[in-house]
């Protein structure tokens, strides 16, 4: 009988462990969805957080509202705490599906609330499965416009409509880039001019258009999304591209083997990039589903760099 009662004291006490335990839990993650709790790697940041930098966060292909897009979206919120990024950029395909406004929520504001609540300003860029319409959601800061441009510091950010490139859109970022004085200039838009991806691959299209005047006016960077995975690819006639496009969806294994564009490639779960602009460097790491760091690195300004070597 004692044996019993001790039991069942022991049971109680266990019980009363477990309930505080998930109380304590509970209370450090009141504020995020639950997809948002699940355990990951320790934050390790590669990021150097200089002082008037510009940070920002790149993620493409999210919209599935999926309890994986979720906890991808808690591994944003931990590193958000050791690296306040100001913005995102979103490569496109930002709602697969409905539209409605239920989809907005469960697909885009429930999963980014604790990022969105410590205002962090999303920029998209329409992809494929987008409707034309989300350019007049206010969480997307497109303004009504399919194509804009914005500025952060030294850094102006070119969001186009690669769905198509008609004479209207490259007449206009022409005019822009000719009176862009910026020290950086960066493109993001949903499909990959270069790409190793076995789906889908380079779109040699937009390519073809959207390359010269990159090239003409010293574009640094190209960002985009539609391949669900990441890939940094070696720069192309001295233009740096990435692809994320691994925000909500994967295509495990998609990255072609010993493909001559590949600089470094992840396509074993979703991930995100982050990227401090510093003067003459952009900083960026690449952090996957478990916390885990894919691929970092510093690249230079390439058009300062050139100017200083045709000086000496």
């Amino acid at each position: 009988m004692k044996r019993t009662f001790a039991s069942l004291l022991t049971a109680a006490a266990l019980a009363c462990a477990c309930l505080v335990a998930d109380a304590r839990g509970q209370r450090a993650g009141a504020d995020v969805p639950k997809g948002e709790r699940v355990a990951a790697a320790p934050v390790k940041l590669s990021l150097p957080l200089k002082e008037g930098s510009v940070r920002f966060m790149v993620v493409g292909d999210t919209g599935t509202g999926s309890p994986k897009q979720y906890e991808l979206g808690a591994v944003m919120l931990r590193y958000w705490e050791a690296f306040p990024f100001e913005f995102a950029l979103m490569m496109g395909d930002n709602l697969y599906g409905s539209e409605k406004a239920v989809d907005y929520k469960k697909k885009f504001e429930d999963v980014y609330r604790p990022l969105l609540d410590r205002k962090v300003k999303f920029y998209a860029t329409l992809g494929n499965h987008d409707e034309s319409n989300e350019r007049f959601y206010e969480q997307f800061n497109m303004n009504g416009e399919e194509y804009y441009n914005f500025k952060k510091g030294n850094v102006s950010f070119y969001s186009l409509n690669s769905n198509y490139m008609d004479r209207k859109q490259l007449k206009w970022l022409e005019e822009k880039l000719a009176a862009d004085t910026s020290d950086w200039k960066i493109f993001f838009c949903h499909h990959p001019p270069y790409s190793s991806g076995g789906k889908h691959g380079s779109d040699k299209g937009l390519r073809e258009v959207i390359e010269p005047l990159l090239v003409k006016y010293g574009v640094n960077a190209v960002f985009a999304g539609h391949e669900h995975f990441y890939e940094r690819v070696k720069p192309q006639k001295g233009v740096y591209y990435f692809i994320s496009g691994a925000g909500g969806k994967l295509r495990d294994g998609d990255v072609k083997e010993n493909s001559p564009l590949t600089a470094k490639g992840f396509d074993r779960d979703l991930s995100f990039m982050l990227v401090e602009v510093s003067k003459d460097e952009m900083h960026f790491q690449v952090i996957s589903r478990t916390g885990e760091t894919v691929d970092a690195g510093v690249l230079p300004n390439q058009r300062k760099q050139g100017a200083t070597a045709a000086a000496k």
